[in-house]
């Protein structure tokens, strides 16, 4: 027998090992979600608080007396809080992450468990046509809602142009108007209050139905060609709040 073809069982061990682990990680942490889901939970924090100690186990009374522990109760929590990571390394962290499917995309997401700002930075630093190419059959796994609790959260300062891009391409993605019917009620929150931060970020220009021909060629005239980028933006917000269903 030559020597490539020796199976090396001690790594198809740890490998097999690893996989379970992280089959395990995903089913306790998809069962947490819909408990939280279905708690009603007043915020996204809730909602995450939940799924990050989806692992923890009731105490015993053992657990509670006799000698003092060394070891934190939460080390999963303990080493999130210590350990956070640079804007550098969340930016190497996204160029290594490069779907072509759902099923890399879900593989890149598992890793930022826990951790809701790279998360966000991966729906941006990708775009909405990626993700309409990605989930082009459908976004499946329960991560439409997922996208908007995190999007709703996280939505920064001068990211709303490539927030709205995100929202567009995931509007046409495969079976989107089945996707939105089967959002949570506080995933459908998430999306409303989404879109109300853009439109305040957009700024809305109305003119008074009471205003003169004269003064509104004047407001017209005065607009800046920021003015005009956003009013762009809020009329890209109307063409997708009936798409998603957003009361205007």
């Amino acid at each position: 027998m030559e020597k490539s073809d020796v199976v090396n069982f001690s790594s198809l061990e740890k490998e097999l090992q690893a996989a379970l682990e992280a089959d395990r990680k995903y089913q306790r942490e998809n069962d947490a979600k819909f408990r939280a889901l279905n708690q009603n939970v007043a915020s996204y924090e809730e909602f995450r608080d939940i799924v990050l100690a989806s692992h923890l186990k009731p105490l015993d009374r053992k657990d509670i007396s006799g000698a003092p522990r060394n070891q934190p109760w939460n080390p999963i929590a303990f080493g999130t809080k210590h350990e956070s990571a640079s804007t550098e390394e969340i930016q190497l962290q996204l160029s290594e992450i490069q779907p072509r499917n759902a099923s890399e995309f879900l593989c890149g997401w598992r890793k930022f468990a826990g951790s809701s700002f790279e998360k966000y930075s991966l729906l941006v630093s990708l775009g909405g046509k990626a993700l309409q190419e990605i989930f082009c059959t459908e976004v499946g796994f329960g991560l439409l809602g997922e996208f908007y609790l995190i999007l709703s959260q996280c939505l920064k300062s001068g990211d709303e142009e490539k927030v709205i891009g995100v929202l567009d391409g995931l509007s046409r993605t495969g079976r989107f108007g089945l996707n939105q019917t089967l959002l949570s009620k506080a995933e459908q929150k998430a999306c409303e209050e989404l879109f109300h931060k853009l439109q305040v970020a957009g700024g809305e220009y109305h003119t008074p139905e009471d205003d003169s021909s004269d003064t509104s060629a004047v407001c017209e005239a005065s607009l800046t060609h920021a003015e005009v980028d956003e009013t762009d933006i809020t009329i890209k917000l109307k063409g997708l709040m009936g798409k998603y269903g957003i009361q205007k």
